[in-house]
C-alpha cells in the first residue's frame, strides 16, 4: 500500500519546493504540480508533489494520521 502525506510548501525554486511537516523540512519535486505555490499544501509521494490539496483537508488528514499513530502507541 502506498501513502501520500500532505506537506506545506515553504519556498519554491525552479521545479523544486522546500516543504515542511511537523518541523521536518524536505526538498521535493513539483514537476507534476506546476500550479503549486508557496503556502499551498501538496500530497507528497516518493519525493514528488502529486496534487495540490485544500488546507482544511490537509490539516484534517494530518490530524487523523497523528490520531492513528497515537492509538498504535497505546497498544
Amino acid at each position: 500500500m502506498c501513502l501520500a502525506v500532505p506537506v506545506r510548501i515553504v519556498s519554491i525554486e525552479d521545479s523544486e519546493a522546500l516543504t515542511e511537516i511537523c518541523g521536518v523540512k524536505r526538498k521535493v519535486s513539483i514537476i507534476l504540480t506546476p500550479e503549486a505555490k508557496e503556502g499551498d499544501y501538496v500530497l507528497l509521494h516518493t519525493g514528488y508533489a502529486i496534487s495540490v490539496v485544500d488546507e482544511a483537508e490537509a490539516l484534517e488528514t494530518l490530524r487523523l494520521l497523528e490520531e492513528i499513530a497515537n492509538a498504535s502507541e497505546v497498544r
